[in-house]
């Protein structure tokens, strides 16, 4: 009697994110990585909040607005963006590199499902720290700066958002990265690539100018800083800003562009 081999039941795409988690927890340097790029924006926050704590010391405060952007350091959270970045590049390029996505496809010819998984995979875990880190910064340095009466409630107009966005902007360069990752597929050049557009880049583009200024409104970084800018545009400035709605739409573009690319790429290549 001959006996017919019975097929084996499709990839759901729960079972690639699933593996994708564990590819990603294995690794020993993954929590190494959260965990310092954590403290490290922890960090900045109670080194900056302490710095205006003693600068405010026997001063009049007229505005606690700027005091709130002492909770989102940008020397702690442009780190944390390329940290985001370079990991979600190397999330990708790792398996170009050992070999391993011959493998990873041959079990799951669908290609683009296995981006999207990984994608799924390193976004949730990116918003967690978003999560835990822009909250801890937020009292931290609220907590510092309530001493000298300088404490911004989170109620305060403007809080909510630049909190949302702190939250979102890891998840999103993490994204970004490995978008580039599928397009580059070389571990230096994909983190380097990741790096120019997420903090070079910029800088290329100084807001001296209008023409450069609306340039430099298009990149993540600005848009970050938009957002939790509480304080708004300064009466008197020549360089006309970029509103709340555009920064937001800077910061879905970025991500969406970035993927769909990957995942029209990476059926063309072979592997």
């Amino acid at each position: 009697m001959t006996t017919l081999a019975t097929a084996a039941p499709p990839v759901r795409f729960g079972d690639l994110v699933a593996a994708e988690w564990i590819k990603m927890r294995s690794l020993r340097s993954t929590a190494w990585t959260l965990s310092l790029s954590t403290l490290f924006v922890l960090g900045s926050a109670a080194a900056a909040s302490l710095a205006d704590r003693q600068h405010l010391a026997g001063t009049a405060l007229e505005s606690p607005d700027f005091l709130c952007f002492d909770a989102f350091p940008p020397a702690g959270y442009v780190t944390l963006m390329l940290v985001a970045g370079s990991i979600g590049a190397i999330t990708m390029v790792s398996e170009y590199g050992s070999g391993l996505i011959r493998t990873t496809t041959v079990a799951v010819p669908a290609r683009r499902e296995v981006v999207l998984a990984k994608a799924a995979t390193v976004a949730t875990v990116w918003a967690v720290v978003g999560v835990v880190v822009s909250l801890a910064s937020l009292l931290l340095s609220q907590a510092i700066l309530s001493g000298s009466d300088a404490g911004v409630p989170i109620t305060h107009p403007g809080v909510g958002r630049a909190l949302l966005a702190a939250v979102l902007v890891a998840p999103v360069c993490a994204l970004i990265g490995l978008g580039l990752g599928v397009l580059v597929r070389h571990s230096a050049a994909a983190v380097l690539a990741t790096c120019f557009s997420l903090l070079i880049l910029p800088m290329l583009f100084a807001p001296t100018n209008q023409w450069s200024a609306d340039v430099n409104q298009l990149m993540v970084v600005s848009a970050w800083r938009r957002l939790v800018q509480t304080w708004g545009q300064l009466p008197g400035d020549p360089i006309q800003g970029a509103t709340v709605t555009e920064s937001w739409a800077v910061l879905l573009v970025w991500p969406l562009v970035t993927l769909a690319l990957a995942l029209l790429v990476i059926r063309r290549r072979d592997v």
